[in-house]
């Protein structure tokens, strides 16, 4: 298969960990960024391949994991209002609130449907005019331009009962928020290869050059991480802090153009709150003034602000790479995909979910 079999060839995995050994002259901690490649990694045994001096650590890019129990409660309570109907995408419906999640508001009789695209919020919203039809817009820059897309599109049809409850956030203030850590142990990152087909790369540059940090644009597919891993190494030993493009088949320096005129557009940078560490400036997307009109915050009366941290669950620590899944005292007991505590283990992309199915769990 194009573009899949060549990149999971057994022996040029064999070649690249064999680079990776005789690179390798003191321990580094690497930390991939997003989860799908977390996913990856536990999927192939990757880490497993790599030198014992070498550590991964599993970043903060699975956006139903970041997105924290105050929007869920944002979430629920505009669910629960009588005629709202409320979509998002089916990982949303499993994320603990405080005191529920959207699966249970909606065995409580809340209207609360999957989507598969913003488009399909709008379509709901132009057939049921007599409903408020808000659309939970989570994500990071990968997905935001569909939710602009959407906001255009309603507007175009003047649509009076289509909202947004927005959560988009975006990459590099997470990754500077990482880095300002004082205990802080991430010596490079794998940068999200999709993030960076939308956005391109150059916004990373400063990052790099800031923090001394190599950060490589890295696919999914196993070559492209063990190609990542070794070109984030070759930079640490040589006392290099590069930005380093290794998807190229996909990304560009300035990523897809019209995607992210099409952001700009529709979206202003805001400060946005993550689940494990709080709120950052600019992190997060906001509507400008020209399509106010659909914030769901202005049409409906949210709750005050919880404490996203109490509880048991342990996604903040991590999501911010202080343990591993299997550090938490209930992984894989009071805690599983079936029965999840928190983000990390409910997301198709969480750390905790990708050890379960891969490394821990009882596949």
């Amino acid at each position: 298969m194009k573009h899949l079999d060549e990149f999971r060839d057994a022996e040029l995995v064999r070649r690249v960990t064999a680079a990776l050994r005789r690179t390798v002259t003191r321990p580094w901690t690497l930390m991939e960024v997003c989860g799908g490649q977390t996913h990856a990694i536990l999927r192939f045994g990757l880490d497993r391949l790599l030198p014992d001096t070498l550590t991964l650590l599993h970043g903060p890019g699975c956006p139903v994991c970041v997105t924290p129990a105050e929007a869920m409660d944002h979430a629920l309570a505009i669910a629960s209002v009588p005629g709202v109907l409320f979509c998002s995408f089916g990982d949303m419906l499993r994320v603990p609130g405080s005191r529920m999640n959207l699966l249970a508001a909606r065995a409580a009789g809340a209207d609360v449907r999957v989507v598969y695209s913003p488009l399909d919020a709008v379509r709901l919203a132009a057939a049921n005019p007599g409903r408020e039809v808000v659309f939970f817009a989570v994500g990071f820059e990968t997905t935001a331009p569909a939710t602009a897309l959407a906001v255009r599109q309603a507007a175009a049809l003047d649509l009076r009962n289509f909202s947004l409850l927005l959560a988009h956030v975006l990459v590099p203030p997470a990754l500077e928020s990482l880095l300002a850590a004082p205990d802080c142990r991430i010596q490079a990152f794998l940068a999200a290869g999709h993030v960076c087909a939308v956005m391109g790369h150059r916004a990373y540059e400063p990052i790099a050059a800031t923090h001394r940090v190599p950060i490589v644009v890295t696919g999914f597919e196993p070559l492209d991480i063990l190609d990542g891993v070794l070109r984030c190494v070759r930079q640490l030993e040589a006392g290099r802090a590069e930005v380093e493009n290794a998807y190229r088949r996909v990304v560009r320096p300035d990523g897809n153009p019209s995607a992210v005129d099409l952001i700009k557009e529709v979206f202003i940078p805001v400060p946005r709150s993550w689940r494990g560490i709080g709120v950052l400036p600019h992190s997060g997307l906001g509507l400008r003034e020209a399509y106010a009109r659909f914030d769901a915050t202005h049409r409906f009366e949210i709750p005050a602000g919880t404490d996203p941290e109490t509880g048991d669950c342990r996604s903040g620590d991590v999501l911010l790479g202080r343990i591993r899944p299997t550090e938490c005292p209930h992984f894989g007991t009071r805690c599983t995909p079936d029965r999840p505590l928190g983000a990390t283990m409910v997301s198709t992309e969480g750390a905790c979910a990708a050890y379960f199915r891969y490394r821990e769990g009882v596949a």
